[in-house]
């Protein structure tokens, strides 16, 4: 199928392209520009009357949504409503994060996104298994009897899913030497949370393949005059990426403004750390039996933990902007473009351009989301037909 989006102030990742149109082949962009003719062959044109069409957005870590969460309900059922629920905020790929669990749940979760995968499930790139090989002193909202060691097995297990993007958060410091060295070269990406280590154990990380830090600045060790911690090594080393949370509940706007000013550009990309509410009306889930209550947008247990977040993409792209005062380019590639090439994935994500994927979101100038694609499909109308 061939379409023809007129009419539209594109982001193709680095600038503003005025009246420009994108032609659409199937899954992938085969035109942009400002005087390209409509093709003869052409299936659809829809006039996007000035509307802003930027890249589709890339979130790393979503624990659910849509009333669902991952731990809760491991089947390709829950992946499609967590997917669904989050592409009407413009999250076009994403990884479905399992928080620390039993090992027959982590089976599970891995099977389902097996199917997924093989299902060409829209907006699924892969799976974040955060834990449960972390550091209990740093638990956070994670079952501490939950958090083990790794298993003699693990690594089949960690490396199972074909076809598809793998990501595992674990505590450096309470694995074997050598792990995430196996780890990366099963083409698996590891990032560092939940843990309480010291800078020189994430110097030993980094040398094995270490790549990311997961929510940076919570539950980790924070950065000290005479010990840095995962927040020192973290800002300290170019080649790795961090996740933020930007909400206003998990760090304060100041500390992420001199995180981001410290650490190389390109490097610091959003998260959700989305829960079950965001994309649903309910104002509450259970997680490991107990209630999660959101309120005022902030998820938290009965004694006021944090346990993951309210928050959806495109109000994580607004924050960046209101609360941090970074420019909305810098904001939208903290939200495709980085978290793609974190991924590996920069040079067919990330970017309106020609040969990459068409997956991309219709914003309003208001920053809300109007409309989305996932390879070339119009989420919308597919939301109409069924």
């Amino acid at each position: 199928m061939k379409t023809a989006l007129t009419n539209a102030c594109v982001f193709t990742g680095e600038e503003w392209v005025d009246a420009a149109t994108v032609i659409i082949s199937d899954t992938i962009i085969e035109a942009v520009g400002t005087s390209i003719a409509i093709p003869d062959n052409v299936d659809c044109v829809r006039n996007l009357n000035s509307a802003k069409l930027v890249p589709g957005f890339i979130d790393v870590q979503v624990n659910g949504g849509g009333g669902v969460m991952f731990n809760q309900n491991t089947s390709p059922r829950g992946l499609r409503s967590i997917a669904r629920a989050h592409r009407r905020y413009g999250t076009t790929g994403m990884l479905p994060t399992l928080i620390t669990d039993d090992r027959p749940v982590m089976e599970a979760a891995v099977s389902a996104m097996q199917q997924a995968i093989d299902n060409h499930e829209p907006g699924i790139l892969g799976i974040h298994l955060e834990g449960p090989y972390l550091n209990q002193v740093r638990k956070g909202v994670h079952q501490e009897d939950k958090i083990r060691s790794m298993e003699a097995d693990a690594l089949g297990l960690l490396s199972r899913l074909k076809g598809g993007k793998t990501l595992v958060t674990l505590a450096p410091e309470k694995n074997t030497s050598g792990i995430i060295r196996q780890l990366v070269e099963h083409g698996v990406l590891v990032a560092a949370g939940h843990t309480a280590g010291g800078y020189d154990d994430y110097q030993a990380a980094f040398s094995e393949g270490l790549s990311c830090f997961t929510h940076l600045f919570n539950a980790m060790t924070p950065m000290d005059s005479r010990e840095p911690g995962a927040v020192g090594a973290a800002l300290d080393h170019d080649d790795s990426w961090c996740g933020l949370i930007v909400d206003g509940y998990h760090v304060h706007p100041a500390t992420l403004r001199n995180a981001i000013k410290a650490k190389k550009r390109g490097k610091m990309m959003l998260v959700t750390d989305a829960m079950a509410t965001v994309g649903s009306d309910q104002d509450f889930f259970e997680l490991y039996g107990q209630k999660i209550y959101s309120r005022e947008g902030r998820c938290t247990t009965a004694e006021g933990v944090l346990a993951g977040a309210h928050l959806d993409m495109a109000t994580a792209v607004l924050n960046t902007v209101d609360m941090l005062g970074l420019s909305h380019d810098e904001a939208l590639r903290m939200a495709s473009l980085y978290p793609a090439e974190f991924l590996g994935l920069g040079n067919e994500l990330g970017r309106i351009e020609k040969g990459y994927r068409a997956s991309m979101v219709l914003l309003n100038d208001a920053g809300l989301v109007l409309d989305t694609w996932i390879d070339g499909r119009d989420t919308e109308m597919d939301a109409l037909k069924s």
